[in-house]
């Protein structure tokens, strides 16, 4: 795992997805970019982020990143990567 930027007191009440999230937002602050984004790559982002991401920044930097693009697979294809969408 990454290293946390959260104390167990700050995760009391959150879901694994939302500690992930909480996690590389904190490691973002702390300008520990490589921590922020290993976590973000264990969270489930929505699909329509994913895609959002894609058309920002390229299907490249999605990979790059580690994302978890199950989301997007499940909504536009296993290809939605390379395709036109």
């Amino acid at each position: 795992m990454p290293k946390s930027y959260l104390s167990e007191d700050d995760k009391v009440g959150m879901t694994e997805n939302c500690i992930y999230l909480a996690e590389s937002f904190a490691a973002g602050q702390a300008g520990d970019k490589q921590a922020a984004w290993a976590w973000m790559a264990l969270a489930e982002v929505p699909a329509h982020a994913l895609l959002s991401a894609k058309h920002r920044n390229g299907a490249d930097w999605v990979r790059e990143k580690g994302l978890n693009t199950k989301p997007a697979e499940e909504a536009y294809g296993n290809d939605w990567l390379d395709r036109d969408i």
